[in-house]
């Protein structure tokens, strides 16, 4: 195996945008694709470790970038000015993640009918809306994500399959959240699942999460669990 990495850059209309892929090159053949979209923070070396980890599994890897240039917060006051624009704006927000997925299938080692995309925290919400939009890809995984859906719908179908990864007591995803977000994929007629981590907070896949005063503790064990029921959901929408 020999994993090769590297950044690549790619647009939103005007806005230059910086993305991180990584491959197998042992491999020629054209494979799946999994599109990774980052916490509030940015595109940072949390998410870039994902993407080779997903290359070691036999996936063309692409850490996508919300920001632009590669903008990464510092601060939590940064990640939330990063992130507003996004939060109140979901079109702009769904306009560029489905830059990354125009992106993505254009690279030279991807199947591009088999895309799937996964995020964390901010980037499950992301991936969430690139499913709501109707895109054409296999399946979505949120992290610890954001549930809420935006304001406006749209009358595309939902194509991708669904699986929410879920701390059951994140402050960020209460119970009723839940509740709503299941009962929006069913009357979408979603192919969907979520998974609840009893005991499991916000942001519980990440080990530098340390702030159980705010709700966000990293959770070993459930991080596993995750991370291993997100290979199913590829088996499984890859087949």
């Amino acid at each position: 195996m020999a994993i090769v990495s590297n950044t690549i850059n790619y647009l939103d209309g005007d806005t230059l945008l910086e993305g991180f892929f990584a491959y197998d090159d042992s491999n020629s053949d054209r494979r799946p694709a999994v599109l990774i979209s980052h916490t509030w923070s940015g595109r940072d070396a949390f998410v870039d470790a994902k993407a080779k980890e997903l290359a070691e599994l036999g996936y063309v890897a692409f850490a996508l970038d919300m920001y632009g240039q590669g903008k990464i917060g510092t601060t939590p006051e940064e990640n939330a000015q990063l992130m507003q624009p996004f939060m109140d704006n979901r079109k702009l927000l769904q306009q560029r993640i489905h830059a990354a997925l125009y992106a993505v299938k254009l690279l030279p080692w991807v199947n591009d009918d088999k895309v799937a995309a996964l995020g964390f925290c901010f980037g499950g919400l992301c991936v969430l809306d690139l499913a709501r939009m109707g895109a054409n890809l296999q399946g979505v995984v949120s992290f610890h994500g954001l549930l809420n859906p935006p304001i406006h719908t749209t009358d595309k179908p939902v194509l991708a399959k669904v699986l929410a990864l879920h701390g059951h007591d994140d402050p960020l995803a209460s119970p009723e959240q839940c509740n709503a977000f299941m009962q929006e994929m069913t009357d979408l007629n979603v192919d969907w699942q979520l998974h609840s981590y009893g005991h499991t907070v916000h942001a519980f896949t990440n080990p530098q999460a340390n702030a159980p005063d705010l709700g966000m503790l990293y959770n070993e064990v459930a991080a596993k669990r995750a991370w291993k029921s997100m290979q199913n959901f590829l088996e499984e929408i890859f087949a």
